[in-house]
């Protein structure tokens, strides 16, 4: 059985607080990632995806420089166990409406699965 930890993205992208949309927008084109976490000061607040920014901001009719994350973001973070199977994480998303989860080990984010990682099982034999 896959398990979500064998899939995820190790050590999440973050952005602060404060973080304009654009700037965020960058970073995740940069790192070629469909969402970032949002942090204040050591924790973590919220996520922004790009339907977020497509979603919330764009039809802002603003220009995104003026838009801070925090008034796109998506808060509380969904998380799921890193030991859970993928299956769970796929009924999570769908139960929740979201494509991105945090991963978390002992209640910490380590990770993020998105529903593009679940297409891609370790191996064939593990279907």
């Amino acid at each position: 059985m896959v398990r979500v930890g064998q899939l995820m993205t190790a050590e999440p992208v973050t952005v602060d607080r404060g973080t304009s949309v654009i700037e965020a927008a960058k970073v995740m084109r940069h790192r070629r990632i469909g969402s970032v976490l949002v942090r204040s000061r050591d924790q973590l607040i919220g996520i922004v995806t790009e339907p977020d920014i497509i979603r919330k901001a764009i039809v802002e009719e603003r220009p995104l420089a003026a838009i801070a994350v925090e008034d796109i973001m998506s808060s509380p973070i969904i998380g799921i166990d890193e030991r859970r199977p993928i299956t769970e994480a796929a009924d999570l998303m769908q139960q929740n409406q979201t494509r991105h989860l945090a991963v978390t080990q002992s209640g910490k984010i380590v990770g993020m699965v998105s529903v593009r990682d679940l297409l891609h099982p370790v191996s064939i034999d593990e279907f």
